[in-house]
């Protein structure tokens, strides 16, 4: 199940600083506004996102078109761990659907969903440019190569 927007009350002191930082801001600094913001919350949180616009006035559709547009932005919680399953050819032809479902059972999300707990984040990626260890899970920064469903729950249960 995929965990909905927070709404729990967010200080808003991180936003504040960084737009004082970077201020005057103008619409060619959205995307490093963007990834500061991220940088200090985890994600973009609707409300913080439409307070900074208002302080800088910087357009809101501006900044939302930006952060939806560019997959590095993320508008829900994101996991504490980020688990990318690779979707490229040559993991597609040794079995990477295989080990996409198996995590997918394992953590009880789908691609682009979060844990309730907000333990874990999935998602598949294009290619990771690492064929040779085909197919390829990345937990973190972690390269897991030549996986096989059976490892999927125990790669994973080292990031409890």
């Amino acid at each position: 199940m995929s965990v909905a927007q927070s709404d729990e009350p967010l200080d808003r002191k991180p936003a504040l600083a960084i737009c004082d930082e970077m201020s005057p801001v103008t619409t060619g600094d959205i995307i490093p506004l963007l990834q500061r913001l991220q940088g200090a919350y985890g994600y973009l949180p609707r409300s913080v996102v439409l307070d900074v616009c208002k302080r800088t006035g910087l357009p809101a559709s501006r900044a939302f078109g930006v952060a939806t547009f560019y997959s590095q932005f993320y508008l829900e919680p994101r996991g504490r761990h980020m688990v990318r399953c690779c979707r490229g050819t040559a993991c597609h032809v040794r079995g990477g659907r295989r080990i996409l479902e198996t995590v997918e059972r394992t953590l009880g999300i789908r691609d682009g969903e979060t844990t309730e707990d907000r333990r874990y984040s999935l998602e598949t990626v294009a290619c990771f440019g690492t064929c040779f260890l085909a197919p390829v899970m990345v937990v973190d920064n972690d390269y897991y190569g030549k996986m096989r469903p059976e490892r999927v729950a125990r790669v994973l249960a080292q990031y409890k």
